[in-house]
């Protein structure tokens, strides 16, 4: 465990947002590993994601949540935007994040989830796309009338632009605590569930937007016989033409998601990964409460 020196801060920084304006790419920078899955189709992220990172000074403990769903009310956004809820109240900072040039009902109605008694930070992500620099510091005023945030910083997390500036800022807001996770800490997640999501980004990211979300992963069985980690998945998707679509012709596309499933899995575990992965038709079990329950969606 990290010695705590007299000024050491910890805490718990939520990161909220609409669905695809980066939080999850902004959270697997600061921490320096890819714990959070990532993809084009929005709303990828189900689950309450912790990304630690930790410091002489300070330990950041990100809570990287799912994007705020405004369209659809089914058990599936329900329990979302439940999550996201929660882990506002329970937080001691939150990083509002937003797209550069971007702001719409979406964005404003996950920015009034957010209680005023928690400090609350305005990040400005993908500012990197914004040909016109001099275009930010409007953008960013106008959205200053909307809170009184605790700072205000434009970033990209895919280039890592400011994020050191992020950081310290985060920093300042943290509370006077002793470390909570140890030092080499990324996360508070299993090896076990951490292998579904990198499964689960690399078939929303190689199948596309034909693929419902209610298509999901678990692992069947997770051995460790020394460095070497065995492990079997299923993929589990609605119709037998859902399940056609993710094996692809002669099995190439399930080979190419295993493949990348799998190099993904050594750089993250740091050892070598023996990965089966089958695709199995299930029940109708998406729109219960119970059977979302039952898959972890709590």
């Amino acid at each position: 465990m990290t010695e705590s020196l007299p000024d050491f801060r910890c805490g718990y920084i939520a990161i909220v947002g609409r669905p695809n304006v980066g939080k999850s790419t902004l959270m697997n920078a600061l921490i320096g590993a890819k714990v959070s899955i990532t993809s084009r189709k929005a709303q990828t992220t189900r689950h309450r994601i912790t990304g630690i990172q930790t410091t002489p000074e300070a330990q950041f403990i990100y809570v990287d949540t799912p994007g705020f769903q405004t369209r659809h009310s089914n058990a599936l956004n329900r329990n979302l935007n439940k999550t996201v809820v929660n882990t506002l109240t329970a937080s001691d900072l939150v990083l509002y994040v937003v797209e550069a040039g971007q702001f719409g009902p979406a964005d404003k109605q996950v920015l009034d989830l957010i209680p005023v008694s928690v400090p609350c930070m305005l990040v400005i992500n993908k500012s990197d796309r914004e040909k016109d620099k001099k275009a930010l510091m409007p953008f960013a005023q106008q959205l200053a009338a909307q809170r009184d945030f605790a700072a205000i910083v434009p970033v990209s997390a895919k280039q890592r632009f400011q994020l050191d500036r992020l950081q310290e800022e985060i920093r300042r807001h943290l509370p006077q605590n002793s470390p909570i996770f140890g030092e080499d800490d990324i996360t508070d997640r299993s090896e076990r569930f951490l292998a579904a999501e990198i499964v689960r980004e690399k078939l929303f990211r190689m199948v596309g937007e034909e693929l419902p979300y209610t298509s999901t992963v678990l692992i069947e069985k997770f051995e460790q016989e020394g460095n070497l980690r065995r492990i079997f998945a299923s993929i589990l998707v609605d119709r037998d033409g859902h399940k056609a679509m993710v094996i692809g012709q002669k099995g190439a596309k399930l080979k190419e998601i295993s493949t990348q499933s799998r190099l993904d899995m050594e750089t993250l575990f740091g050892g070598p990964v023996y990965l089966e992965i089958w695709v199995k038709v299930k029940s109708g079990w998406a729109d219960n409460e119970a059977g979302l329950r039952a898959y972890g969606y709590e």
